[in-house]
């Protein structure tokens, strides 16, 4: 197969890196136009990030990575960068994600407990935690990526468009749900903190054990967020006492003086990141032609329901109960 100008671009630059007498193998690619390549040689390997301009911007991830590496956590190190033409050089973590060690019998106590750590280190670096410039992932933010649950999955369910007036008593029932939220100091959001984006590193000490991916989309917000996204994981189901011990873990060791407020946060977090993602999974259906995603729905639902019933969610539980009675949450369950 003849050679495309992205795959000549590549070589120069891994032949500039030192690696230039590597074999390369395709790894993955992924949702966004990165692809992903491992370079193999005797003495080592390492990983390229085909990032191609304009479509994709590597600087995000060298600088967000590099300061989490600043906070004492495993990201993985920047051997190489050409920026410009979008090329990165990586130390490569391996391929024990979180997903495949757990799939192969792992313990999950131990491994959840381990990167509830990580969210515990980032929490207690404070404003140490938050580059200049990052984008707030609050308020309206939230409410606007909430907005795939009445614009995808409300007509998908109904069969009909959402009309103007339902979509506006769905944002005044967040205003009014966020309203509620205590309020408390920011920190760092990975926002894709995961069991696909975790790698298992158990030779390293402490929080270094959990490897780190897929975070160029940081931003800051509340300290929750990134806890419910590892244990309220739309795609896996955690088991009760993790999902206990972990936010227990949480709390415990990050110091945090007002445990019921954060749990409020938590529940308003979980609300808003499980509606997302059921807008987001129909949309994949609909928009994308990717319906494996339904499949999920079902544990999104259960997930979405536990989070209504904080009392602070009530204005949504009702709008929800209103327009999406149970009878309309079973796209996906077998049909």
């Amino acid at each position: 197969m003849a050679k495309s100008e992205r795959d000549r671009l590549r070589a120069e630059f891994v032949n500039r890196a030192g690696w230039g007498d590597a074999g390369e193998r395709l790894l993955a690619g992924d949702a966004s136009f990165r692809k992903y390549f491992r370079l193999t040689r005797p003495r080592g390997s390492a990983v390229v990030m085909d990032a191609p301009p304009p479509q994709e911007d590597v600087r995000p991830f060298v600088r967000i990575g590099r300061h989490l590496i600043a906070l004492g956590l495993s990201a993985p190190e920047i051997l190489a960068e050409d920026v410009e033409q979008g090329f990165l050089l990586l130390e490569d973590f391996g391929d024990d994600t979180y997903a495949r060690v757990l799939a192969a019998g792992g313990d999950e106590g131990e491994l959840y407990g381990r990167a509830t750590d990580v969210l515990v280190q980032i929490h207690r670096a404070g404003e140490r935690s938050l580059l200049p410039g990052l984008g707030a992932y609050a308020g309206d933010a939230l409410i606007e990526a909430a907005m795939l649950l009445p614009e995808w999955y409300l007509q998908e369910a109904t069969g009909i468009p959402t009309p103007p007036e339902e979509t506006a008593r769905y944002v005044a029932a967040w205003h009014a749900c966020l309203a509620a939220l205590p309020a408390t100091a920011e920190t760092l959001l990975l926002r894709d903190y995961h069991q696909d984006n975790l790698l298992w590193l158990p030779a390293r000490p402490g929080v270094k054990a959990c490897g780190l991916l897929d975070f160029q989309d940081a931003q800051r917000g509340h300290p929750s967020y990134d806890l419910v996204s590892l244990i309220e994981d739309a795609r896996r189901d955690v088991a009760p006492e993790v999902h206990a011990a972990c936010l227990d873990r949480y709390v415990g060791e990050a110091g945090i003086a007002d445990a019921a407020g954060f749990r409020t946060g938590f529940a308003l977090m979980a609300a808003q990141r499980h509606a997302r993602i059921i807008g987001l999974f129909v949309r994949l259906l609909r928009r994308d032609g990717k319906p494996d995603y339904l499949r999920h729905l079902p544990r999104v639902w259960r997930m979405f329901e536990r989070a209504l019933q904080h009392e602070a969610l009530s204005p949504l539980r009702a709008w929800v109960d209103r327009t999406l009675p149970p009878e309309l949450r079973r796209i996906g369950a077998g049909s």
